[in-house]
């Protein structure tokens, strides 16, 4: 049985589950927040969430886990088995990673809890968010999907980065992310409609109270 290290209001997390989900693979979650007690470092070298552990070892980082499990089963295939569309799911996943959800996490304190960041951080940040948004509006398809009609990778990645830069933007900018790329929106209200995705925003909802109390620990011990 695998184990997925993670907690239920974690995007990357949730990246994860939707894949599981969609391919119909089993496994335990552990619920875990980032930490760096030994005992979680002995499972995680990076004592970061995600980390699946499988009967040969713990896998770290996101797109890595991603891969692995699209090759354990056959079901729902998240990655082309032609090379040069498989390169391109992997280029979308790194595109909106890179220049989107990294960019919107520098701001993620201020947006979501209150702590306000500095505001040349913000000023890079909205500018980055633009630039990103618009380099994938010119990469990606939306046909109806990011790689074209197919749910890939690529598209679930975009559900919960975009979908947490988008309220960034709005909060902090006042500015419509999605309407940057064509057909982002239309995207954006397919997945969610997913049976799949919305028993996961069910458990992210029941789950944000503890995850709560546990920033405010956090924030308490700085």
């Amino acid at each position: 049985m695998l184990k997925l290290y993670g907690f239920d209001v974690s995007n990357y997390h949730n990246m994860l589950k939707l894949a599981m989900a969609l391919k119909g693979i089993d496994y335990e979650q552990v619920t875990t927040y980032p930490n760096q007690s030994p005992e979680y470092l002995s499972i995680c070298p990076t004592g970061k969430v995600p980390a699946l552990q499988t009967s040969q070892g713990v896998l770290i980082e996101t797109n890595v886990i991603m891969e692995f499990l699209d090759e354990l089963s056959d079901t729902q295939p998240l990655y082309p088995t032609d090379s040069y569309e498989k390169a391109r799911v992997k280029e979308l996943v790194k595109m909106v990673e890179l220049y989107i959800e990294l960019p919107a996490r520098r701001c993620h304190t201020e947006a979501f809890w209150g702590v306000p960041v500095h505001e040349n951080t913000k000023k890079e940040v909205k500018r980055a968010l633009y630039n990103g948004m618009q380099s994938l509006a010119r990469a990606a398809s939306f046909k109806p999907y990011l790689a074209g009609d197919t749910l890939s990778a690529a598209d679930i990645f975009f559900l919960y980065s975009v979908d947490l830069a988008s309220s960034v933007a709005k909060k902090l900018f006042d500015i419509d992310l999605l309407a940057e790329a064509p057909g982002a929106k239309e995207l954006m209200v397919k997945l969610n409609a997913l049976p799949e995705v919305q028993k996961i925003a069910e458990e992210r909802k029941a789950a944000t109270p503890a995850f709560h109390a546990y920033l405010e620990k956090a924030f308490a011990q700085k």
